[in-house]
C-alpha cells in the first residue's frame, strides 16, 4: 500500500536555515516545505551548492515579504585559495590559470579599500544571470563563450580575518547582487596572482543571521508542533523597515487594498517603503505619499 498523501497546510512564517554544503537552495526549500507540510514556500536569495549558511525560507504569507529580505544587507565569510583560478571562480571548477605569487598580509590589507564602496564587478560566467533568456551557467556548460558586463555593487566593508601563504579568510558586508567568487578572483588579480573561493559561508541576510539559524538535522529531530513553535513571524522579515500601526477603520480599508490617510501626531508624510499592522498583524507593505499609505502587497 502507498503512503497516505500529506495534507498541505496554510502555515506562514520564516525558517532561517543554515543550508548545508552540497545542497542547492531549491532542494533546501523542498526539504523544509516537506517537513512543515507547507502549501507554499520560497527562499530569499540563492546560495551556491558549495556555500553554507543563512538561507531564509518563507512559508505561506511570508513569501510576499521575500523581496524586502532579499534586498537586505548580506555578510559573508570566505576563503581565497591563492595560486589558481578556476572556470567557476570556486573549488568546483577546473583550474584555468596558476601563479607562484603568494601575497603578503600587508599587500592584501593595502588593496582591500579599493574593493569597498560602489564598485564595478564582472559576474562569474557560471552564474544564474540571463543572456538572451538563457542562464549564463547553462551557456558556459555547453561550451559557449559567455560575456557578462560589469555591474555596480555596494561593498560596505571587507575585513581580513586570517592570512596564510596558501589561503586567507575574509569577511565582507555587501549589497544584493554581489558575487563573492568574483570578489576573490579580482582581489587575487589586483595582487598580481590568481585565486578562487575555497570556502563560502553566508552569515547574515537582512534581519536574519547565524544566531537565528537552524539545521536540517535539528528540524528533522522535532515533531511538527515543535517545528511550528520555532517559526519566526511574517513580520520578522520587516525589522529593517518602518512600521505604521493602524486603527480598525484604516485596517479594514487596507485589507481591501485601499489607500488610507494617516492621522495623528508624528504620522509620516512621505516614505519610500514601509509596512502597516493592526494589533500586531501584518496587513500590507507599501509606501507613504502626501500623508497617505498606499498598498504594494496585501497580506491575508
Amino acid at each position: 500500500m502507498s503512503a497516505p498523501k500529506r495534507i498541505k497546510r496554510a502555515i506562514s512564517g520564516w525558517v532561517v536555515l543554515n543550508k548545508p554544503y552540497d545542497m542547492t537552495s531549491t532542494q533546501a526549500v523542498g526539504k523544509v516545505r516537506w517537513l512543515f507540510s507547507a502549501a507554499k514556500a520560497g527562499h530569499a536569495g540563492t546560495l551556491d551548492p558549495l556555500a553554507t549558511g543563512i538561507l531564509p525560507i518563507a512559508l505561506g504569507e511570508a513569501t510576499k515579504a521575500v523581496p524586502q529580505v532579499q534586498d537586505g544587507t548580506k555578510i559573508y565569510s570566505f576563503a581565497i585559495q591563492w595560486g589558481s583560478a578556476t572556470t567557476t571562480d570556486d573549488a568546483e571548477g577546473s583550474v584555468v590559470a596558476t601563479s607562484d605569487v603568494r601575497p603578503h598580509e600587508a599587500a592584501l590589507l593595502a588593496v582591500l579599500p579599493s574593493f569597498t564602496g560602489t564598485i564595478l564587478q564582472r559576474p562569474p560566467i557560471f552564474s544564474a544571470l540571463k543572456i538572451d533568456g538563457e542562464r549564463a551557467y547553462d551557456l558556459a556548460r555547453a561550451g559557449e563563450a559567455v560575456e557578462l558586463a560589469p555591474r555596480e555593487i555596494d561593498v560596505d566593508d571587507i575585513v581580513l580575518v586570517s592570512h596564510g601563504s596558501e589561503h586567507s579568510v575574509l569577511e565582507v558586508t555587501c549589497s544584493k547582487g554581489t558575487y563573492v567568487r568574483s570578489l576573490a578572483r579580482d582581489i587575487a588579480e589586483a595582487l598580481g596572482t590568481r585565486g578562487h573561493v575555497s570556502m563560502l559561508h553566508r552569515a547574515a541576510v537582512g534581519p536574519f543571521n547565524d544566531a537565528d539559524a537552524l539545521t536540517i538535522e535539528q528540524l528533522e529531530a522535532l515533531d511538527i508542533g515543535e517545528r511550528d513553535a520555532l517559526l519566526k513571524s511574517v513580520s520578522a522579515g520587516f525589522t529593517d523597515l518602518p512600521e505604521i500601526r493602524l486603527d480598525a477603520q484604516q485596517a479594514n480599508a487596507v485589507r481591501h487594498g485601499n489607500a488610507v490617510l494617516l492621522t495623528g501626531a508624528g504620522s509620516p508624510v512621505s516614505l519610500d517603503e514601509c509596512w502597516v499592522s493592526f494589533k500586531g498583524e501584518v496587513l500590507a507593505t507599501g509606501w507613504v505619499e502626501f500623508g497617505q499609505f498606499k498598498c504594494r502587497r496585501v497580506f491575508n
